[in-house]
């Protein structure tokens, strides 16, 4: 057995080379299409904001949709709680931005398990306009972003658009879980825009026409499903509208302070991916090539060969981070510490084979039983 198991192991080393050249050619092919802005376009705009507690620069973040370029917009923010601190920043906002056509939604009416998604529901009561723009209250944009987001739009078959978004991380531990998402999950994103196109969106931003959004169901389709994004992408895809993923990258901002917080979250988003993409899921094994090129050199027992086909394996990951991560996504995280993404890659290998088994997910310092339809089923009524 000992003299066939490199030769069982190879082949997951070659898949992954070959993935890592594919997701090179998939990215540069994405940003190579020429962008087209039509500054005439620009239909009016609600973006609704669900708020829950504070947390690093909350200000700058909102602030910077109150800082858009464009003629036609309203803010919408949607709190669950009277006595949510993130009241107070939003009263800040609306005395700093007196111009703006800014409401607060207070409401704690509950349609399913994903809070979130009620705070949407509530929040959407109030808004006047037929594109929304949603988006996580981590996401720091530039004065630029709905004129270049919106225009997708001028097609009527498109229904969805969604976004990119590179990290700003406070800490090393949130450095290295950033690193994961410019190096990891973002080319698996735009090798699969190139194989097969989006069908699913990103809660760093997703653009949706109100009409789209009442076929589907409303926000009441969503209530009990942790994947809420995923859905308001592939919910629409399903329905006959195109999701178009943009060319425009936001920001993101991400504090972890905790090891327990890397893990529970790292945890969720794997369970949640197995969940609602289980083949999808089963196929990420095909692309860790760190770990299936360590395990060939291992089982050749550190032979000449061995090291050649961990070296084409990291050389091959390496570039493809410098193409995708540093280059187009100018991702600051990666540009910093991508000398460490065998390790994260380690991790991720790690966190992937925890996904596989288990069905409770920790969100917001709740505890859920995640079902195989995706939807959540609360363990505790009280936070952890």
């Amino acid at each position: 057995m000992n003299a066939y198991l490199p030769w069982l192991i190879l082949p997951f080393c070659c898949t992954a080379v070959l993935y890592y050249l594919y997701a090179i050619y998939a990215t540069m092919d994405f940003f190579g299409q020429p962008q087209l802005l039509n500054r005439q376009f620009h239909p009016p705009v609600t973006i609704l904001k669900p708020l829950c507690g504070t947390e690093a620069n909350l200000y700058e973040n909102l602030a910077s949709f109150c800082q858009q370029s464009y003629p036609h917009y309203q803010i919408v923010f949607g709190v669950r709680e009277a006595t949510d601190p993130s009241i107070l920043v939003v009263q800040q906002l609306i005395e700093a931005f007196p111009q703006l056509d800014i409401h607060l939604v207070v409401c704690d009416r509950t349609i399913g398990t994903n809070l979130k998604v009620s705070n949407l529901a509530n929040a959407l009561a109030a808004a006047e306009h037929q594109i929304l723009v949603l988006a996580d209250c981590d996401i720091h944009v530039q004065p630029h972003y709905l004129q270049q987001v919106v225009q997708p739009f001028a097609d009527p078959d498109v229904g969805v658009v969604t976004c990119l978004y590179k990290s700003w991380a406070e800490g090393w531990l949130a450095a290295f879980e950033a690193l994961g998402i410019s190096t990891r999950n973002h080319p698996s994103i735009l090798a699969a825009q190139k194989l097969e196109g989006i069908r699913y969106a990103f809660g760093a931003t997703i653009v949706i026409r109100r009409s789209v959004l009442t076929g589907i169901g409303g926000f009441e389709v969503l209530a009990n499903h942790l994947a809420d994004d995923f859905h308001l992408g592939n919910l629409p895809a399903q329905a006959g509208h195109r999701v178009v993923l943009s060319q425009h990258i936001v920001e993101h901002q991400l504090q972890t302070t905790h090891l327990a917080d890397f893990f529970h979250r790292q945890a969720r988003w794997a369970r949640c991916i197995r969940v609602e993409r289980f083949w999808g899921y089963i196929g990420l094994s095909l692309t860790y090539g760190t770990s299936s090129s360590l395990l060939f050199l291992l089982a050749t027992g550190g032979s000449t060969w061995g090291w050649s086909v961990m070296g084409i394996s990291l050389l091959t990951r390496w570039l493809m981070v410098w193409v995708i991560a540093i280059h187009y996504l100018q991702d600051p995280v990666a540009q910093r510490w991508w000398w460490l993404v065998p390790l994260r890659d380690l991790v991720n290998v790690a966190i992937w084979i925890y996904g596989l088994v288990g069905s409770t997910v920790e969100w917001r310092g709740y505890r859920y039983k995640l079902r195989q339809d995706g939807t959540l089923v609360p363990i505790l009524s009280q936070p952890i």
